[in-house]
């Protein structure tokens, strides 16, 4: 493998995360929140291992919001002859992403917890 195509690999990469960032709502509030709740994590000095998990949901709930954006940007140029189907595969996609973040909150609810009591009880 050559460093240029390697180079124009990440390029892409970046190029489709750009896409995402500029045209899915969803994906930047997710990058806002994971921001957020990585500052957070080193305020409240966490421990190591939670960080890594709290990182690896904040990477794991991104990659499905992108997995999600690259199936409906497929799907729509089938949309004309599989309609129904598009319809449901779009919405299955987005329960995905939903249940993916719901998971992830709960797990990070469940780290901060006894952080954010000695905060405030203290």
């Amino acid at each position: 493998m050559s460093f240029f195509r390697f180079w124009q690999s990440l390029k892409d990469a970046a190029n489709g995360i750009y896409y995402a960032f500029c045209h899915e709502q969803n994906f930047r509030l997710q990058i806002v929140i994971g921001i957020a709740v990585l500052l957070s994590a080193f305020i409240l000095d966490i421990r190591t291992h939670e960080k890594i998990v709290i990182l690896l949901l904040i990477t794991w709930v991104l990659s499905l919001e992108l997995l999600n954006t690259a199936i409906e940007k497929f799907l729509d140029l089938l949309k004309p002859r599989l309609h129904t189907h598009v319809a449901t595969i779009k919405d299955i996609m987005a329960a995905v992403v939903l249940i993916s973040s719901v998971g992830a909150c709960l797990i990070g609810c469940i780290i901060f917890e006894p952080y954010l009591v000695e905060l405030l009880v203290g």
